[in-house]
């Protein structure tokens, strides 16, 4: 059955249905790949006493243990500690299957070999994105690129793009996965793709410039720099009278900057536009989006693919599994990935409205889906106001505090140590671009307070500053993920930051 048809058959299924079903294709797809060829996993599995058949059920997963971002850094002692999680098949193996021999005698062993190659040949490779550690490579074979595809082409189909549409792709230009699963969301879908490289390759006013021309139905990129595009955009009186759709990756998104995404697009002549969020990660190798929803509506979640993977929603403390519904953090487990596979991988994200199972109330599909917001653990900060104890700071909330507040546009959060001396405490400045002609001071003390009644803590200081300045803050056109949250505390850890 190709991945189309048993997509249609898994959306009409109850939860029962699609956690039996997932439990064989996992004891299947540990049996006859993962256990026999990653090393990994082949030594963890004998380890703990575990093979294929100890997991008859899907709740039989648990008894693998997590794996997590620091088991694939690399260490002194094994400096390319990654490889150990690439699939390498045994020939002897492969060829002792019944399969194997039957497809050799009906095709011939030249294509049998020219099979497996695709299998398990690595033959593409992205990386994991973060400040706090050298980026991880996660190798594709040409099976994978299939499946990449696939997902890829589902979430056009999710979003309810149309083959007539033109995408308009302003991903940073970069081994990473947003880029390259837009990119074959395109060509899956059979939808005229443009892809510009983001501010750092074309910059934006050269992104501009495109975008006048190719008037696009939809646009796809990270949400800082489609703001800034956007913002330009509208400044110099483009025009986008076709534009139905905002596609953002890379970082959350919360009601307030889709707001402001919708009336920047109004501007632009474009009154009626979808802003819709996805997630993704490089270890799944895949992301999921949200259906269009109405406006005065919550989103219904991103839509799994449960043919291609297995998501947990887990408590972050215990590890122990939730039933859907409850908040946790996010574990992923693939279904039929080659290449680079990791199993039960500990995301560090967060999600506040669970997995459900139930049909999605937009879309009508009975995937399962993840429900609320994600935020990443890590970005919950322990800062020093004072000589006795550290207090914590949510700067997953303050980030909605400041996308809120509708007299801000772009901003950035900077930690510093009074004085940069190291032992001194710690201070949150936040750099503001206002907007529709706010006043600075009023402004001000609305910001202050907005802060203190979600978080319980007053900035420091609030600096206003003019657009140009606010994306040379940001890195606009210079990095390769604009930045909204910086450290600058003196032997302070970087704040990692989450790729799609």
């Amino acid at each position: 059955m190709n991945r189309t048809r048993l997509q249609k058959r898994w959306q009409q299924l109850p939860e029962a249905a699609i956690r039996r079903l997932q439990a064989g294709q996992l004891r299947r797809y540990l049996g006859n790949v993962v256990l026999p060829f990653s090393a990994h996993y082949g030594r963890m599995f004998r380890e703990h006493g575990l093979s294929a058949d100890s997991f008859q059920t899907l709740e039989d997963l648990s008894r693998v243990p997590f794996t997590t971002k620091a088991d694939l850094l690399a260490t002194p002692e094994h400096p390319q500690r990654f490889k150990d999680f690439i699939l390498v098949p045994d020939q002897k193996v492969l060829a002792r299957r019944p399969e194997t021999i039957v497809r050799a005698l009906l095709q011939g062993k030249a294509r049998v070999r020219e099979s497996f190659e695709s299998e398990f040949r690595p033959v593409f490779v992205t990386f994991t994105t973060g400040r706090s550690a050298e980026p991880t490579p996660f190798f594709y074979t040409q099976r994978d690129l299939t499946h990449l595809a696939t997902a890829a082409g589902r979430m056009v189909e999710i979003c309810a793009a149309r083959r007539e549409d033109r995408l308009f792709n302003i991903f940073p230009f970069a081994p990473h996965l947003a880029f390259w699963f837009t990119h074959y969301a395109g060509t899956a879908a059979g939808v005229m793709t443009l892809s510009s490289g983001g501010g750092k390759v074309m910059g934006t006013d050269g992104t501009i410039r495109h975008l006048r021309k190719f008037k696009p139905e939809v646009i796809i990129g990270i949400p800082t720099f489609m703001y800034h595009l956007l913002r330009q955009a509208a400044e110099e009186g483009v025009r986008c009278e076709n534009l139905r759709q905002i596609v953002l990756g890379g970082e959350k998104v919360n009601d307030g900057l889709r707001q402001k995404l919708r009336d920047l697009a109004a501007e632009l002549g474009a009154p009626k536009v979808d802003v819709l969020a996805t997630y993704g990660f490089t270890e799944a190798k895949q992301a999921w989006s949200e259906c269009p929803f109405p406006h005065d509506q919550p989103s219904g979640g991103y839509h799994l693919h449960p043919d291609l993977g297995i998501m947990e929603v887990i408590d972050p403390k215990t590890g122990a599994p939730l039933p859907p519904g409850q908040p946790g953090e996010l574990v992923f487990t693939p279904l039929d990935a080659r290449g680079s596979v990791v199993l039960r991988y500990r995301t560090g994200d967060f999600i506040d409205g669970g997995l459900t199972y139930e049909a999605c109330p937009h879309c009508g599909r009975s995937l399962p889906r993840l429900v609320g917001n994600i935020s990443r653990r890590s970005e919950v900060k322990e800062m020093a106001f004072d000589k006795l104890k550290g207090t914590l700071v949510d700067f997953n909330e303050l980030e909605h505090v400041l996308d809120d507040a509708p007299q801000i546009g772009a901003w950035q959060v900077e930690l510093r140590k009074v004085n940069d001396d190291p032992l001194e405490l710690d201070e949150i400045i936040l750099h503001v671009q206002k907007i529709n002609g706010a006043d600075e001071t009023q402004l001000g003390r609305d910001l202050s307070a907005r802060c203190f009644t979600r978080l319980e803590i007053h900035p420091n200081r609030i600096q206003f500053h003019d657009t140009e300045h606010i994306r040379r803050l940001q890195g606009v056109g210079e990095v390769l993920k604009e930045q909204r949250l910086v450290d600058h505390r003196p032997a302070a850890n970087p704040l990692p930051v989450k790729a799609a």
